[in-house]
């Protein structure tokens, strides 16, 4: 299906913002397969063809959710990294910052864990390559905390850390928000910085 639709204006940057979300929440719940353009349409109060001035298909909507997400957390992730006095604040601030995403866009990790595969091969290289920058960034931040452990090891812990904190579409309904980020913060900090 090809890469998103240029668009232009606030109003329009809007309205693929609102049509991102919801699919995002459909694709959670019924699967990328059992979902159509024109639920997706209804979802947001349109008709599905509207959907094709924004995208060129459900596959780009798949690929452009992803794709936004992956940057989104890269580039916060940058941010966050930077503004950090020293690698204590800066683990902090990225486990802050992850919990925020795990906690408030659980759709999003129930879409990425399920459908990567229906991304097309070159948006999925593109997402894939952002990921891998964003778990570089944690190592990065690891190796200055824990210069004896190798790169390796630092790699499977960030990846361990974040695979508990995308667990979170499983288990974050039990708590109180704050008593749930609490517990999460202290379980990733401790497998990040155990052994």
């Amino acid at each position: 299906m090809g890469d998103p639709v240029p668009v232009q204006g606030p109003a329009r940057r809007g309205r693929r913002t609102e049509i991102l979300e919801a699919a995002a929440v459909l694709f959670a719940q019924r699967g990328f397969h059992g979902v159509a353009i024109d639920d997706i349409g209804r979802a947001i109060g349109v008709s599905g063809p509207a959907l094709y001035r924004h995208f060129r298909g459900k596959e780009a909507v798949l690929a452009q959710m992803l794709l936004d997400i992956s940057e989104r957390l890269r580039s916060e992730g940058e941010r966050r990294v930077a503004a950090a006095e020293g690698p204590e604040q800066a683990l902090a601030a990225l486990i802050d910052g992850h919990i925020a995403f795990a906690l408030g866009r659980p759709a999003l990790i129930t879409v990425h864990d399920r459908e990567l595969g229906n991304v097309p091969e070159p948006e999925r290289r593109q997402i894939r390559r952002l990921q891998r920058r964003y778990v570089e960034q944690w190592v990065a931040v690891l190796s200055r905390l824990r210069p004896e452990a190798g790169e390796a090891r630092l790699r499977a812990a960030v990846h361990a850390a974040l695979g508990l904190l995308n667990s979170t579409p499983h288990s974050a309904g039990g708590l109180p928000g704050e008593e749930m980020r609490a517990m999460l913060a202290a379980m990733a900090r401790a497998a990040l910085l155990a052994g």
